[in-house]
């Protein structure tokens, strides 16, 4: 997957990555910071998630998932999140990449790559299959070195190094 032009990324997708990495710093203690924003057509935050599966117990509760749930709750149109634009510090993983499409968003921003599980170009890319019904557009690499450095900084302080 070819990383975006560093010039190219558009200054609406860095400002709303400030929100997710809001998001992501409010993580429960022992969960991955990660967050993720819904943000309306119009720009608005419709709502926020950060990931709760240690906090609830529950491997589906990821920051996006939680996010998309909340968001079709004010949306108005049902299930649907169309013209819609989820931000997310990592890159989503299948089942959350999954809901994305199912969801219907209109555009994909995301920040550190996921080499391991990544389903939005490292691993897989489940959202820009031509085999699916929706294809969202993808922005990667959003503040990229910032969203990283919160969850390298996570593991870190797990395994006890500085």
């Amino acid at each position: 997957m070819a990383r975006p032009d560093r010039g190219a990324v558009d200054r609406d997708a860095e400002a709303m990555m400030t929100v997710a990495l809001e998001a992501a710093r409010s993580a429960p203690v022992d969960d991955v910071p990660i967050g993720a924003v819904v943000f309306g057509p119009d720009g608005t935050e419709l709502a926020r998630g950060a990931n709760r599966r240690e906090a609830d117990g529950d491997p589906t509760a990821h920051a996006e998932i939680l996010a998309l749930r909340a968001a079709t709750a004010v949306h108005g149109d049902g299930w649907r999140l169309s013209g819609c634009t989820l931000v997310v510090t990592v890159e989503p993983c299948t089942m959350c990449a999954g809901a994305i499409g199912l969801a219907r968003v209109s555009r994909v921003v995301f920040g550190a790559w996921e080499p391991k599980t990544g389903a939005v170009g490292s691993l897989w890319d489940v959202l820009r299959d031509d085999r699916q019904v929706h294809r969202p557009e993808v922005l990667a690499g959003v503040r990229e070195a910032e969203c990283a450095a919160l969850v390298r900084d996570f593991f870190a302080g797990r395994r006890g190094q500085p």
